[in-house]
């Protein structure tokens, strides 16, 4: 059977233990794997792996030995407890053997449990879990998690009640980072409300949240598109003190530009352009890409992105002895100043 995003996580806290498997498979390997643990801790409680009631299976050691699974399935533990028997990042020429370990099972035995990567339609392995009526496919697609999602995370890390402001923070904080440094966010948030009785404030969850590089390159090219000229070099010698390479920034910089480009040069207009953006954006990150694609308008992006492209090849051409550094900043006052026109 197939799990659709608005009940799947449900099922992942609480899955149904007299089922003969579920496959877990996504694009991002981190949201896959988070989906995973969430599942298999409901499934064997926190001694599971400590009991050897969960038994690891690598894809490629399946492959050299295909009875492991099956072995695993009907291996019974010294511990009395529900089993899982997990494959990881499988692919579809593992179908025939998890059919047959999925043909040999009965109820007691282990719970098949599968992840993979990105998967089609007509995947070998989304038909043999979609289409029996002891098995679940779901797949994790890179959406936000919804607002009935992150409050099941605040509770389960200490955080039953959080204001309105706080919540909406968080949320726009939840579609901007990975859900594994969402999670740890979560952690250091309730860590530091221990014992404070006011309620959590926007201001706390921004202190708590990570930096990041690539968060700095984002304002960078905020920077840029609001033509502030004066702030680009202070801002260039934090990113390179951080390790940024001139060619990575030409990287962000390109993609950027190219999603304003994109939203301006929505045949339905910018407003309908934001809105096709994958993966979407929300929050004051959509309100400001789509302010700048609306103030540029297409004609001076493809004239920001002929700068960009042409800076490029200048750091990848063998004659260039000018520091490389340099040329990127060269190419963003240049841009900040063609914002102005």
């Amino acid at each position: 059977m197939k799990l659709g995003p608005r009940d799947a996580p449900a099922y992942f806290r609480r899955p149904d233990p007299d089922k003969a498997g579920i496959l877990i498979y996504g694009e991002d390997a981190m949201r896959v794997a988070h989906r995973r643990q969430e599942l298999i801790a409901a499934l064997v409680g926190p001694e599971g792996e400590a009991e050897m009631r969960l038994t690891r299976i690598p894809a490629a050691e399946l492959r050299k030995d295909p009875a492991m699974l099956l072995d695993a399935v009907k291996a019974q533990g010294f511990f009395p407890g529900p089993r899982v028997a997990f494959v990881e990042d499988a692919t579809d020429g593992l179908a025939p053997t998890i059919t047959a370990a999925l043909e040999d099972w009965n109820p007691g035995d282990a719970q098949i449990v599968v992840t993979a990567g990105q998967l089609n339609a007509r995947s070998a392995l989304r038909k043999l879990f979609e289409g029996a009526k002891e098995t679940y496919a779901a797949g994790i697609y890179n959406d936000p998690p919804g607002r009935a999602e992150i409050e099941a995370a605040l509770a389960k890390a200490g955080l039953a009640q959080v204001a309105g402001p706080a919540m909406e923070a968080l949320t726009a904080l939840s579609r901007e980072i990975d859900p594994g440094d969402f999670r740890q966010t979560l952690e250091k948030v309730a860590l530091y409300k221990i014992g404070d009785p006011d309620p959590l404030s926007p201001d706390e969850v921004a202190l708590m949240a990570p930096a990041s590089t690539e968060a700095d390159m984002d304002d960078i090219f905020h920077v840029l598109a609001e033509g502030r000229t004066g702030d680009i070099g202070p801002m260039m010698q934090r990113l390179k003190a951080q390790g940024a390479a001139p060619v990575t920034l030409l990287i962000f910089a390109l993609r950027f530009f190219r999603t304003l480009h994109t939203v301006a040069s929505d045949p339905g207009g910018p407003g309908q352009g934001i809105g096709r953006l994958r993966p979407p954006v929300f929050g004051p990150r959509r309100d400001r890409i789509l302010r700048h694609a609306q103030g540029w308008g297409a004609p001076k992006l493809e004239e920001a992105l002929g700068y960009i492209m042409d800076t490029d090849l200048s750091l990848r051409s063998a004659g260039q002895s000018a520091p490389a550094m340099a040329l990127v900043e060269r190419c963003f006052i240049r841009l900040a100043m063609l914002s102005r026109k």
